[in-house]
């Protein structure tokens, strides 16, 4: 019998998944242009990719423990979220910035949590990384019965 984990563990398992992702990102974005010598924006794409294949890593593994379903489609339906994400995030930091008159690195803060945390989160756990059988658990081993009779094309309407 399969089951979700329980949602706070996998919010809160999810939330380090992006934080050592972006760490990783960062980390290798600035060595790829200061000790490398690569030109900033194909460094910035290289950094970005790598933080994506460590985020998507854990989360399947970790943070949802779903590695047991088809890699193609999760990797798939991971990219599809991660477009919708940076929309999400190129327009939130305009509209901060430009509308409110913040610094773009505060609008890029804010924007960045509310899109993981109401975009990222609930697509990746309910669409990417998604159970798709139903089961009856125990809540105190830590997981969750999975929806039963939710498409996750619902997530997409």
């Amino acid at each position: 019998m399969r089951v979700r984990v329980n949602f706070w563990k996998s919010f809160s398992r999810a939330q380090v998944a992006s934080f050592v992702a972006t760490a990783a990102d960062f980390g290798f974005l600035v060595l790829l242009v200061e000790k490398a010598g690569v030109w900033y924006v194909t460094a910035t794409a290289l950094a970005a990719l790598l933080g994506a294949v460590i985020n998507f890593t854990m989360n399947r593994r970790w943070s949802f423990q779903a590695s047991t379903e088809a890699l193609n489609r999760q990797a798939l339906r991971y990219a599809m979220v991660s477009g919708g994400s940076l929309i999400l995030n190129s327009a939130g930091v305009y509209a901060f910035t430009e509308g409110s008159g913040i610094s773009y690195i505060a609008s890029s803060v804010l924007t960045s949590i509310l899109v993981g945390v109401f975009f990222n989160f609930p697509l990746q756990r309910y669409f990417v990384f998604s159970v798709p059988v139903a089961g009856n658990a125990d809540p105190r081993d830590g997981h969750e019965p999975a929806i039963s009779g939710v498409s996750p094309r619902a997530f997409l309407r």
